[in-house]
């Protein structure tokens, strides 16, 4: 009962429609039928004339619609007499509206779950006992409690012991991931069985999932160009059906005939099919953890000939591990490698964590530093014990320590140059892993039409050189900056190009692209506010699934809009020869929008989309990921 009066409060308009056509049953039986006809007839009219008033407003802002079909229609099966025909016809008309509503809520079900499920109150720990607060007042440092089964409210690092949680909604991982003191966890993931207290490290604006319901409330409200192109075969189709019913009134010389064939010339395959292929393309995006800010983003991934890619953090993982401690006469390894440490503590290159871990993982003590100030993607200069360390390129050492010398590194490796109170100190090399389903991707985007990759990239040479030749990347532009980058790709020729970056120095390619995508994982947020779609795990996978997404929702619009006005025409050419009576026609028309819809809705997906994709190298997408490339 309760779902019932929430229906008619949500489509009133529908709910009149068959009350009055309730009416007229009980009216008939009881011997008024000609009540029944002037009941049906003036409100069928009314209907038409509220529709009138709002066609005529588009058509004076420049939009031709399809009402212009049902309008006519409602009065031409008025004016013959079939006043059954045109009560049938108002129900197509604002049960259409519905029907669109109901397919649209069930499309987008998972940007919803996204938006109704933010965490509105957080439970903060105040001496020995818990205070609800709003989850707007936590603040970075508090001690917050997660009591099973709830949505942990902010980003934080866990404390207790141990904690299982769930982080589908926001990766798309399906399997309970395990979690230990001191780990990440992301605002949005469920919390398992047992009570967990976790240190809050951001705020909520800026925490991982209410950054993803800002881009979900964008992507909902957006319209995607085959939509736009859909409303311009309004007229066409329009013009068609006006004339194929008066050419049928005119052969017959029976104006029935004319509203025969028009209450068959359903607009629903144009008004319906591609709103409802595209939100739920974009809800299966989401549910395959990639947010769409829009539905023109997948016809462009649709679209898409060529792919570009970032390398660090986007190709690799962009955590180089440290190979190799080379240092010069006056140092050993243990020393050197203490002093890059401990100056790489004020740096936040994405280098300076490989240091620091590795000096952790040799147990050498860090230490602090008097004064410390980085030259951004050069280097750090860092005062330790009194004494001047310089960590970085070797341009930048090589400034400070004249003497200094490159030395030899294998493909694919980095060095790091140092120098201690103006003499040089020696280099450390690291090498940056591979991520395992690079290649995987690389092969599934051509396979999907993205025929051409290139790499884009501020490291060395040599480095991007040995990375593409492992991946059979056909371009390579190294030692980039940021300018450079969108230079590069607004020269490419083979359009669209997809850009798929992961930090802020990627912002501007991801926004001159034909379509930014951000590895967003790790909040770049610079870069996936720049960007048209976020990956929101560490998988580089995700890219070709976005494509095959935008792929498939733009073939199902179109079929689904296709098989609409295929099926109406043909309903349409037997109506002309007087085959089809107007009330069976109007009925016979509701059931082409039901096939419309039923067609449009395969855009959600199913059982042919895995809750988690195969992503080839699960540990990378628990890894962290980098944002720039000193090297």
């Amino acid at each position: 009962m309760a779902r019932g009066i929430r229906l008619v409060r949500r489509y009133p308009v529908v709910a009149l429609t068959l009350a009055i056509g309730l009416v007229g049953i009980v009216l008939a039986l009881a011997g008024a039928g000609w009540l029944v006809a002037w009941i049906f007839s003036v409100y069928a009219l009314a209907v038409a004339a509220w529709q009138a008033v709002g066609m005529v407003r588009d058509i004076l802002r420049g939009h031709w619609g399809l009402d212009i079909l049902a309008v006519t229609a409602i009065v031409a099966t008025v004016v013959v007499g079939e006043y059954v025909a045109a009560l049938i016809v108002v129900l197509m008309l604002t049960g259409g509206e519905a029907l669109e509503d109901y397919a649209s809520r069930r499309a987008k079900r998972e940007l919803d779950a996204l938006l109704t499920r933010a965490p509105q109150h957080a439970h903060r720990v105040v001496d020995d006992h818990f205070v609800d607060v709003p989850v707007d007042e936590v603040e970075p440092g508090d001690v917050l409690l997660v009591r099973p089964s709830e949505i942990v409210p902010v980003d934080g690092e866990l404390r207790s012991a141990e904690a299982s949680v769930d982080e589908s909604s926001i990766t798309g991982e399906s399997v309970p991931v395990e979690k230990h003191t001191g780990d990440g966890l992301l605002s949005g993931s469920v919390n398992g069985l047992a009570a967990i207290e976790i240190t809050a490290t951001a705020r909520a604006a800026d925490s991982q999932y209410q950054q993803i319901v800002a881009l979900v409330a964008e992507a909902a409200a957006s319209k995607a160009p085959v939509v736009r192109l859909a409303d311009r075969y309004a007229v066409p189709f329009t013009v068609f059906s006006l004339l194929l019913a008066g050419f049928a009134w005119w052969i017959s010389g029976d104006p029935v005939r004319f509203a025969e064939v028009l209450v068959l010339a359903t607009p629903c395959p144009l008004l319906i099919a591609a709103p409802v292929a595209f939100i739920g393309g974009m809800s299966r995006a989401a549910r395959n953890g990639v947010i769409v800010k829009g539905g023109g983003v997948l016809e462009q991934l649709a679209r898409a000939r060529t792919a570009v890619f970032d390398k660090t953090g986007t190709l690799t993982h962009g955590s180089p591990e440290l190979v190799a401690v080379r240092p010069e006469a006056g140092f050993d390894a243990d020393e050197l490698l203490g002093l890059v440490a401990s100056a790489e503590q004020y740096s936040s290159h994405v280098l300076a964590e490989s240091m620091i871990d590795a000096a952790r993982e040799r147990g050498i003590r860090l230490r602090e530093a008097a004064a410390a100030s980085e030259a951004a993607t050069n280097g750090v200069v860092a005062r330790i014990d009194g004494r001047e360390v310089v960590v970085g390129k070797f341009a930048f050492v090589a400034e400070h320590a004249p003497e200094a010398r490159r030395t030899g590194i294998a493909p694919g490796e980095l060095a790091v140059y140092v120098a201690v109170d103006g003499a040089y100190a020696g280099a450390l090399l690291a090498r940056d892993r591979l991520r395992g389903n690079a290649a995987a991707t690389l092969a599934r985007l051509d396979e999907l039409g993205v025929h051409h990759t290139m790499m884009l990239t501020g490291d060395a040479q040599a480095t991007a050189d040995h990375i593409a030749e492992e991946l059979g990347i056909e371009r390579v532009r190294a030692e980039c900056l940021p300018a450079d980058k969108v230079a590069e790709v607004a020269g490419i020729a083979d359009r669209p190009v997809i850009m798929v970056g992961d930090g802020v120095n990627d912002a501007p390619v991801l926004a001159a692209a034909d379509v930014g995508i951000a590895m967003g994982a790790r909040g770049a947020t610079a870069a996936s506010e720049s960007a048209s779609a976020v990956i929101l795990v560490d998988d580089v996978s995700r890219t070709a699934k976005a494509v095959e997404i935008g792929r498939d929702t733009v073939r199902i619009a179109l079929q689904s809009i296709w098989i609409g006005i295929a099926v109406s025409i043909a309903l349409m050419l037997v109506a002309t020869f007087g085959v089809i009576p107007a009330t069976v026609g109007a009925l016979l028309q509701e059931v082409v929008d039901l096939i419309t819809i039923l067609a449009a809705l395969r855009a959600i997906g199913g059982r042919r989309d895995a809750r988690a994709p195969d992503v080839g190298d699960r540990a990378s997408a628990r890894e962290e990921a980098s944002s720039d490339a000193r090297g």
